[in-house]
């Protein structure tokens, strides 16, 4: 019955698969999310059996973290084609749900308006972040469109895939959330790059947007141009601002820089921790609660993790045949990577704040639930026998198709739409 159960899944659940790396990375850093959610949230040591006092917000993390790893199981159990069929149709809630949040008659106990931003919206029990949804399904989207297209060779043809992009972009933006906006740029360039986009197209995309920037920022709230400026006088002076605009990064570094190379003991973190008065300390800033009690070796600690998360998921990327898949892995991947760079970068006073979580330790209901889509969606790539293409996935003949050289050996047919096997 088992085999026969394994069959009609056509999953394979040994334990040679890499793809364990990213289960393994994710669950130790939700663990360590939760007891550093702890230690920043409950001034005095508690004694009990377990290292954590289970109640409040550690409490909802816990079950947060229960909810994302039930998710992620749930979405290994059919084959991700079948998760191809409903791509298109989440697109168009993810969308509505994004505009719902910009209504301005919508009352304040269904969409609360968080720091000034209408990004979150109230199910009663806990709240649920539709920008959060927004980022995997951008990423299916992205990999169904690109999976047998060859558009993206030309510099014309990144337009279409850009606009693609910009959807979600402006609507997260005009929350506003630039924060979480932002990281749709690090996933498009990705998934366009393994696609086989040209470096030199994207390099000239690149300089174009950093020419661009300084245009756009007139545009900003006010509360965004104080961070830009904020982040520039600590970099003349690292205590100016302390008090005022820069408290909270003055803050987060002066708690980080306490641990050391090994840390506070636990009693003394937590006295720290409670005294410095960190906003966001559960949230945004937890990377520094982390450092605080481990010092830089609970810094290099969160980089192994991720490190290991990012390997079972690029091992899981190289070894697919699949198109879809490997883009839809690597999309991943960069929505990952770009959230960590930007919550340690900004926690540690190297950009500015931007109210961006860290994938798998902040608190966050809907923070901890993409996270664990994002795993369970690489496992079930993983786990599943790869096709194989008469060529290797998106690699494009240099020299224009021919038919009339199609007999020569030297020739290689380019791939269409339509041949070969269809994922």
């Amino acid at each position: 019955m088992i085999i026969a159960f394994r069959n009609i899944l056509t999953v394979d659940w040994a334990l040679r698969h890499s793809v364990w790396l990213c289960v393994i990375g994710a669950g130790l850093l939700s663990l360590l999310g939760v007891y550093a959610i702890d230690l920043g949230t409950h001034g005095v040591p508690e004694s009990g059996l377990l290292p954590i006092t289970p109640e409040g917000v550690v409490l909802k993390q816990l079950v947060f973290l229960g909810v994302g790893v039930f998710a992620a199981a749930a979405l290994c159990l059919p084959h991700y084609r079948w998760i191809r069929l409903c791509i298109w149709p989440a697109a168009i809630v993810v969308l509505g749900l994004l505009v719902f949040l910009l209504i301005p008659f919508v009352p304040s106990s269904i969409v609360r308006p968080r720091n000034g931003a209408r990004a979150w919206i109230d199910l009663g029990v806990t709240d649920f972040q539709p920008a959060e949804l927004a980022k995997i399904v951008f990423v299916l989207v992205m990999a169904d469109v690109l999976r047998y297209r060859e558009s993206q060779r030309t510099f014309l043809g990144l337009i279409g895939f850009g606009l693609i992009a910009a959807v979600p972009m402006v609507l997260i933006s005009l929350q506003p959330d630039m924060g979480t906006a932002l990281l749709f740029i690090p996933s498009v360039f990705a998934m366009l790059f393994v696609s086989g986009a040209k470096w030199r197209h994207l390099s000239i995309v690149v300089l174009c947007a950093l020419l661009a920037a300084p245009a756009a920022y007139p545009f900003l709230k006010p509360y965004q141009k104080k961070r830009i400026v904020g982040l520039i006088q600590m970099m003349e002076d690292p205590r100016k601002g302390a008090h005022d605009i820069n408290y909270q990064m003055v803050t987060a570094r002066t708690l980080a820089g306490s641990g050391g190379v090994w840390g506070q003991p636990e009693p003394k973190a937590r006295s720290l921790i409670r005294y410095n008065r960190l906003p966001e300390r559960h949230n945004d800033m937890i990377f520094p609660i982390i450092v605080c009690r481990f010092g830089l070796a609970g810094a290099v600690l969160v980089g192994f993790l991720y490190a290991l998360w990012f390997t079972g998921a690029y091992l899981t990327a190289s070894l697919s045949r699949d198109p879809f898949a490997r883009l839809v892995v690597t999309g991943l991947m960069a929505f990952i990577a770009g959230q960590a760079f930007v919550n340690i970068g900004m926690t540690i006073g190297l950009l500015p704040v931007v109210g961006v979580s860290l994938p798998f330790v902040s608190y966050g209901g809907s923070s901890m639930l993409s996270s664990w889509i994002m795993t369970g969606l690489i496992v079930n790539i993983g786990l599943r026998r790869q096709v194989r293409f008469h060529r290797p996935s998106f690699e494009f003949d240099p020299v224009p198709y021919d038919p009339d050289d199609a007999h020569l050996p030297q020739r290689i047919v380019p791939a269409r739409r339509g041949e070969g096997v269809r994922a």
